[in-house]
């Protein structure tokens, strides 16, 4: 009897599981072993549904190794609505900035890829969903302009909710004024690639994200202007199955390719290599 209560105790012993060992996919609902996620480039080794990333990992899986030198990184929003929601827009980007260890929702600057010189600007859904400010527009149209001034392709990764409500009109006009920097910039005949990732919304999905002379989507991503409970709701009609994701634009040509994360740099390799004259 006394080796039965000892058997007992023993079983009831509860495991402590690491925090943050495994994660639950959000496409198959499948819990999956992190490391083998991050082996795996936060990519679902299931069904393929690419996980968000940050800037910085973006950045890292496009860029050769220490070849990436940022623009614009002391650039800093102001507010000038004096916004306030729940709590004032001043303390949502400090919350942010401490949240990502970035100052602003996109991170733009030189780099090398496959030893092509390219123009890069890479948006952070981390950061108040990679919404567009005042400061996220100037940052494109700073790297647009030195793209045309140096005589290298520009290459932009979108991952962002739209226009960044707290600073109204001022946001919205990051729409016309990032869309007349890619016209100035397409004067030049230098190509311009789009790369769409999950989610890609609003006024992004509006201006530049839209305007690239090659489009390229992640697997599964999510892309378009309104929510598709927003569409339905206006039209009064069921959207049809897929609606707004990647394969769905690809379908009706609203997109060029759907490229998988692991390949992601050697298409834009080959991309450069057929579009830049050397």
């Amino acid at each position: 009897m006394a080796w039965f209560k000892k058997e007992k105790n023993k079983v009831s012993k509860k495991v402590k599981v690491p925090e943050g060992l495994w994660v639950k996919c959000n496409s198959c609902k499948e819990i999956i072993y992190r490391k083998e996620v991050d082996r795996n480039l936060m990519v679902c080794p299931k069904c393929n549904y690419h996980f968000r990333i940050s800037a910085g990992q973006r950045i890292s899986l496009l860029a050769d190794n220490g070849s990436f030198t940022e623009m614009g990184q002391y650039l800093a929003s102001k507010d000038p609505l004096n916004f306030k929601d729940q709590i004032t827009y001043k303390e949502r980007l400090k919350d942010s900035q401490k949240k990502t260890n970035i100052k602003e929702a996109a991170t733009a600057g030189r780099a090398l890829i496959g030893n092509h010189p390219a123009m890069l600007v890479v948006l952070d859904f981390a950061f108040m969903g990679g919404s567009m400010g005042s400061v996220v527009g100037e940052k494109f149209v700073i790297a647009a302009e030195k793209a045309a001034e140096e005589a290298m392709p520009l290459i932009s990764v979108a991952s962002s909710g739209g226009a960044r409500m707290h600073e109204g009109i001022v946001s919205l006009m990051q729409m016309a004024k990032t869309s007349a920097s890619l016209a100035r910039f397409k004067e030049t005949g230098l190509p311009f690639i789009s790369i769409l990732a999950d989610p890609t919304f609003g006024g992004v999905s509006a201006s530049f994200a839209m305007l690239g002379d090659i489009i390229i989507a992640e697997p599964k991503s999510l892309i378009g202007f309104a929510g598709p409970r927003v569409i339905e709701q206006t039209i009064k009609q069921q959207l049809p199955e897929n609606f707004q994701t990647a394969e769905f634009l690809l379908e009706h040509g609203m997109i060029d390719m759907i490229v998988n994360r692991k390949e992601l740099k050697q298409t834009v390799i080959k991309l450069l290599s057929l579009l830049v004259e050397k």
